[in-house]
């Protein structure tokens, strides 16, 4: 069925035909039995799916990544299409509207998007509101991904994720640090290896004052040289994070065929044009590290193929988002099938 329907959306501005979509699921969603109708094209429900990762049991591998659900709207929504798990955000402590329109492009020959939205988001406090009114929520794992604001200077950027990771503690089962999106000014200097440490020690001295610990990962650029890989390994185990998440988009343009004038837009580059990368990172971070944290493979999984690679270079569990644009939902159940093929 999405198949029909892709080429209409594809005719729209890409953040339009994001709106367009994410209302009409709802109200397809609200007929009587549709909810169950969803449940039973799209779900695969099979406990050899399951997986228990960083103390969390997932039903099965497959999320949904940060930025499709920037505003934790759309998560029972989301929750029929088969997830596992769903990440919200990157939530800011204030809203703010992110960068000028248009900032959203798609790559059509290359299967990819360039998005500089820039942390658009109605802030910590809305999400967590949200959240706190989600109803039917079952076994599905929700993450928060938080980030600083624009006009947060680096020297204080703590702060901010301080303050998201209080007022979302209550409500999501894992935080990711973002310090790698490409569309908030400096925002990547923050991955360099003292203030990151910086960061992520404050969070895990919070963490250990709450009545219980909330796994805290690290999202990480795919731009990284190996021996800022060797720097995010040992970040990592020196501050005893539950994990990393690899990758965010890439600042790359490297053997893009699409329309020069799209491929020159400034922002991040997703999709198919991340997938290898993204899949060295992850071997790298594993085989480096001697398997000594999770991954969570992200970037360019558009098929069950793409996903397995993932999981076979070291990752643990797996998120889609500019994939599941170009195939459709569909494909987090054929991933999920794929999976289960293998195993047999």
């Amino acid at each position: 069925m999405y198949k029909l329907v892709k080429p209409l959306f594809f005719t729209m501005d890409p953040e339009t035909a994001h709106h367009q979509v994410t209302s009409g699921l709802r109200k397809f969603r609200n007929v009587w039995g549709m909810k169950s109708l969803l449940n039973s094209i799209y779900t695969v429900d099979d406990e050899r799916l399951e997986r228990e990762v960083f103390g969390l049991k997932f039903k099965n591998p497959i999320g949904l990544a940060a930025g499709f659900d920037k505003n934790a709207e759309y998560i029972a929504e989301m929750s029929n299409l088969g997830f596992g798990f769903i990440e919200i955000g990157t939530v800011t402590p204030k809203p703010q509207p992110g960068n000028d329109k248009p900032r959203m492009f798609r790559l059509v020959g290359d299967s990819g998007l360039i998005n500089r939205m820039g942390f658009n988001n109605q802030g910590a406090d809305v999400a967590a509101g949200r959240l706190k009114k989600l109803k039917n929520r079952g076994n599905l794992i929700i993450g928060g991904n938080i980030g600083k604001n624009k006009a947060t200077p680096n020297a204080d950027a703590v702060n901010d994720y301080i303050y998201c990771f209080n007022v979302l503690f209550d409500y999501v089962d894992y935080f990711v640090v973002n310090v790698s999106s490409p569309n908030t000014p400096g925002l990547r200097d923050l991955q360099e290896k003292e203030p990151l440490k910086g960061i992520l020690n404050k969070l895990q001295e919070l963490n250990h004052t709450k009545y219980i610990q909330k796994p805290i990962l690290l999202k990480i650029a795919p731009d990284l040289t190996k021996s800022q890989l060797d720097d995010i390994i040992e970040i990592v185990l020196e501050t005893q994070i539950a994990g990393v998440i690899a990758t965010n988009t890439t600042i790359s343009r490297d053997g893009l065929t699409s329309e020069p004038s799209v491929v020159t837009e400034a922002g991040g580059v997703s999709g198919k044009p991340l997938t290898a990368r993204s899949t060295q990172v992850i071997k790298y971070l594993h085989v480096k590290s001697g398997a000594a944290f999770p991954i969570i493979g992200v970037g360019g999984i558009h098929s069950a193929e793409d996903a397995i690679d993932k999981i076979q270079a070291g990752a643990s569990l797996v998120q889609v988002y500019t994939g599941f644009i170009y195939e459709g939902p569909a494909l987090v159940g054929d991933i999920c099938k794929g999976i289960l093929a293998l195993e047999s």
